[in-house]
């Protein structure tokens, strides 16, 4: 039987300070915006603009996660744009079902 070399193929790169910065970066981006919208949740009053704030906030910090932690950022444009354009549709989409469904809920009484 052939003894095998126990050596790793393991090996250390040197720690990269810019990719560090610009992961804290984001995070500190998507922590200020998940900090205005709890401020929004607990002094606004309930309405369409909250809403409409949370969804835009919502889709500002997709934006950053899909960018940065999923290396779309890097990608080609279409590709971006394959991931974006359906879910401003599906947005549209819960939009219109809603009012569609308190319609016809508001028909039937």
């Amino acid at each position: 039987m052939a003894a095998h070399n126990n050596k790793s193929a393991l090996e250390v790169i040197p720690r990269d300070n810019e990719k560090i910065k610009k992961i804290w970066k984001t995070a500190l981006i998507l922590l200020a915006i998940t900090a205005v919208e709890f401020l929004m949740a607990f002094t606004m009053e309930r309405g369409l603009l909250l809403y409409f704030l949370f969804i835009a906030l919502t889709i500002w910090k997709a934006k950053y996660i899909m960018m940065d932690f999923m290396h779309l950022g890097e990608e080609a444009k279409p590709l971006f744009y394959s991931i974006i354009v359906p879910l401003i549709f599906l947005v549209w989409l819960v939009i219109a079902l809603v009012k569609e469904g308190t319609d016809i809920f508001m028909y039937r009484w």
